[in-house]
This record gives C-alpha cells, structure tokens and sequence, in this order.
C-alpha cells in the first residue's frame, strides 16, 4: 500500500477526509439547484452510482433557499459551491456538510468573519478551491497564472481562516492542464497539513477527462498526496464515480472490485475474447472484494498470467481452461467457459469475503 503523506483530518457530515480515512470519490450536480426535483434525481443517481459525497453550485441566493428542501430529501453529504457573496454563504450554511470558497473573494474581514462563524457554530468545514483561471489579481500579477501563482493563492486563503481561528478546512489547486496540477500539489504539499481534495478542473469530455484525470490524479496518489477527489467530466454524473473509483483501485491505493487482467488483441486469439470481457466487465462490476481475474486468449500468457490471479480463463482452440489460483478447476468447450467462470470469480468474492 502506498504510504501517504500525514494530514489533519476533517468531517463533512459522516465521511472523514484525510489522516487514515479511505479516499472519498465526490462529483457535482449540473442541474439549476433552485429546481429541487432535478438536482435531487442527480444527487440519487449518484447516491445509487457510490459518491461519498456531492457538490452544488449556489450561484444565486434562490439557490441557496432551495437547500432546505434538497437536504430534506438526500442523506448524500452536501457542499455547496460558493463565490464572492457571503449572504449566500451564510444562507448555504444552515443546511449544507461543508462550504467551498475562497475566503479572499467574499469581501472584506467582518464578512469573511460571517461566514467563518456560521460554520463554527455548525461544525461544518470549508474547502479552499484555487482555481487557475480566477486566481486574485495581485497574485497573478507577480506570479501569472503560474502553479507557484495557485500556491500562493491557497496559502493566502488559508491564513485568511487561520488568522480568524479556523482550521476545518481543505484545500484543492485545479488547473485545466495536468502539469500545473500536478505541480501546485506537489508544492503545496509540505507546506501544510490539511487535506487535499484532487482534481483536474475543465477537463473535457469522458474521452480526455479521463485521461488527464487519470495521468494527474494518477501521479500524485502515486506520490501519496491526495485525500478526497473528483473526475471532472462535462455532461456526466456517475461516470465520474465509477472513473474514480477505477483511478484509485488502478492506482493501488484502494484495494476495492475487481481488476480485469486480458490480453491486447491480436492475431494468436483462439477466442471471442473481446466479447468475453464485456460480459465479465459488465457482470462483475457490482463486486466490492478484491479480486484479480485474468481472461486471456491464448497460450503464450495464458497459463502464467493465470497462475496470479484469483480466478483465470485460458483460453485454447475452442476450449480453455479455467483456473483459481493457478490450480485447474475445469476444462470445457468455449461456449461454457464464461459462465462458469462467472460462477467461480463470485464463489471467489464470497470466500475472500467470509476470510477478511
């Protein structure tokens, strides 16, 4: 397990972030959150999808109103996204599990004050989101839009809250390039002890979101920097959960589901094996156990990558074995090979499971 860097830990309702507590998976709503039906069918879906977490955007005092009742209906821990008018703010934080803001955008000290109380007197914490593209124009004046410029900006937010005897809070440093990213975080990182929340922001469709996402988030998990995260992905909701959940598993900072082990297609395949790994795919993703399953389609991999894995196909000519634990448990004709192997990678979760 990858060792990661010591951190304060914080609430946001029932979910702890940072110091030991796992790496929580968060997204956001994109429905209007002054219409209540719409953004608690979104929070559902990613209730249902496995958020540990949701964000909505009150860019209006309306929407801030409409907290009451969205709280009334999700048991999903809530943060409300916040800019430059603390009234919303101090509205948000009647019903809200956190608040995201930069202090410094609020307005002057007695208003950042207001709302530094009024989450004090709530328990709830506030996230210092330093974003690239509206970093204060002192800093980006002498530093530009720079990853040095978004550490310097995180840094002045959190003495802001530090110098009013707030500490509850955490912080994330996006960028819509992976290299400024990467490069606030790792700066910032041992200069402070408070969580930090990961994301590449403005990342595009799933296609490019989920590479940047996974090549930034990737790297500082790797670095074992990192305590909450979001996948940002236009137009998608629980995509951005199941990314998440993938980047971390892949990762190997959470030992969560199934990792699919198949070969690269080419011309030794002696199976449908593109097909096979849908429905395996498609048929395991409800499994939480930690299982390693390998299907592969010939014999040159085959028989070593299966001797690694929990459960294994290889695949012959139009037969194949099917293997746990790198012992041979049947041997059948092509067309009976995943559906038994199905079979024994849920007898696998089971046991594994019952042994844990």
């Amino acid at each position: 397990m990858i060792a990661r860097y010591p951190t304060r830990q914080i609430m946001v309702s029932s979910v702890a972030v940072g110091g030991d507590a796992p790496i929580s998976v968060q997204s956001m709503t994109y429905s209007s959150t002054r219409d209540v039906a719409a953004t608690v069918a979104q929070i559902n879906r990613l209730h249902f999808a496995g958020a540990d977490m949701v964000r909505v955007s009150c860019p209006d005092i309306e929407d801030a109103y409409a907290l009451k009742a969205i709280r009334e209906q999700t048991s999903l821990p809530l943060i409300a996204d916040i800019h430059f008018n603390h009234k919303i703010a101090l509205e948000a934080a009647k019903y809200v599990d956190c608040i995201r803001i930069n202090p410094g955008n609020i307005g002057d000290a007695s208003k950042i004050r207001a709302v530094v109380q009024a989450c004090q007197e709530r328990a709830i914490p506030i996230r210092i989101g330093v974003n690239a593209g509206s970093l204060e124009k002192h800093i980006e004046a002498k530093y530009g839009a720079t990853s040095h410029a978004m550490v310097e900006s995180a840094l002045y937010h959190i003495k802001l809250l530090e110098d009013l005897g707030f500490t509850s809070m955490k912080v994330s440093l996006k960028a819509s390039d992976v290299e400024r990213t990467v490069a606030a975080y790792r700066e910032l990182r041992p200069l402070v002890d408070y969580p930090f929340h990961l994301g590449v922001t403005e990342a595009g469709t799933i296609h490019h979101a989920t590479i940047k996402s996974a090549i930034g988030l990737g790297a500082l998990l790797l670095d074992g920097i990192g305590d909450t995260m979001r996948v940002s992905i236009t137009g998608e909701l629980e995509e951005e959960i199941r990314i998440g959940r993938d980047i971390l598993k892949d990762a190997g900072v959470a030992k969560e589901g199934v990792n699919i082990i198949s070969c690269p297609t080419c011309a030794r395949l002696e199976a449908d094996l593109v097909s096979a790994v849908a429905i395996v795919e498609e048929r395991t993703r409800h499994i939480k156990t930690p299982l390693d399953i390998s299907v592969m389609g010939c014999v040159v991999n085959a028989i070593g990558e299966a001797k690694h894995a929990d459960v294994a196909i290889a695949y012959g000519k139009g037969k194949g074995l099917i293997m746990r634990k790198g012992e041979v448990v049947a041997n059948l004709d092509e067309a009976d090979l995943v559906e038994r192997f199905l079979a024994e990678v849920e007898d696998a979760a089971k046991t594994k499971a019952q042994e844990s």
